[in-house]
């Protein structure tokens, strides 16, 4: 258990230490609220009060027996911030864009049609028209596309970076399955913003050829199936075989 989702448990029944606990962790949500609107954020901003207001209430709604704090406040921040854009009409050009208001034709490349986010828009078309819950996955896309911009890549680029032959799909799980149960390389990953490379090629029989061509899908693939992004990770069920098996 980290020492957020410590302090949050600890918050909950003890009023003075919420207040140090909030004091304690205004980098963290001044963090996740630059990472959720794209620019730097200060305490003088509204962007900074709605952020704050989401991680205290994060700590009454939260739920130690489905993770860990981190990220359960982490998505609360960005889906709040998200709304506030929203109704203020602030999304950036590729936040503001539906996803089913995009073609998936658009994002084909001969007959290779299997990437993740050609599949995930294509489900978002027919629950848009069905009008049946196109806005969890919608938001999960948001959110998703929030954390990958960290990375220095956008949910789009998936369509490209994804695995198409049936062997690499395979080769990509096992990396990703490998990275979900080693928490220190899951930190690494997040704190250094990429690959350990070298590392994989170490502790796996894969190629540096793969490693490099996929390094976005299984990034992606791993905070997917890392976050609470239950819709997405339906999308994932090779990788969640793999971890099980």
């Amino acid at each position: 258990m980290s020492d957020l989702t410590d302090g949050a448990i600890r918050s909950r029944d003890d009023l003075i230490y919420r207040n140090v606990f909030l004091q304690e962790n205004k980098k963290f949500i001044l963090s996740r609220a630059y990472v959720a609107v794209g620019h730097y954020v200060t305490e003088s901003d509204d962007e900074w009060s709605i952020a704050l207001l989401a991680f205290n209430d994060s700590i009454d709604k939260f739920d130690p027996s489905k993770g860990e704090f981190e990220s359960f406040a982490s998505l609360v921040i960005r889906r709040r911030l998200y709304d506030y854009l929203r109704s203020e009409k602030r999304f950036s050009s590729e936040l503001s864009i539906e996803p089913y208001s995009i073609d998936a034709d658009e994002l084909r490349s001969g007959d290779e049609v299997n990437s993740l986010a050609v599949e995930v828009l294509e489900k978002t078309v027919e629950q848009a028209e069905s009008e049946k819950s196109s806005g969890d996955i919608k938001d999960e896309i948001q959110i998703i596309s929030g954390i990958l911009a960290e990375y220095g890549f956008s949910f789009m680029d998936l369509a490209e970076a994804s695995p198409k032959a049936q062997k690499t799909k395979e080769a990509c799980a096992v990396v990703v399955a490998y990275i979900l149960k080693d928490d220190m390389m899951l930190s690494k990953i997040r704190s250094t913003k990429s690959l350990p490379i070298q590392e994989l090629l170490n502790a796996l029989k894969v190629s540096r050829k793969l490693l490099e061509r996929h390094r976005r899908y299984i990034i992606a693939a791993m905070e997917i199936l890392s976050g609470d992004f239950p819709l997405l990770a339906e999308y994932m069920d090779s990788i969640r075989k793999v971890m099980v098996s």
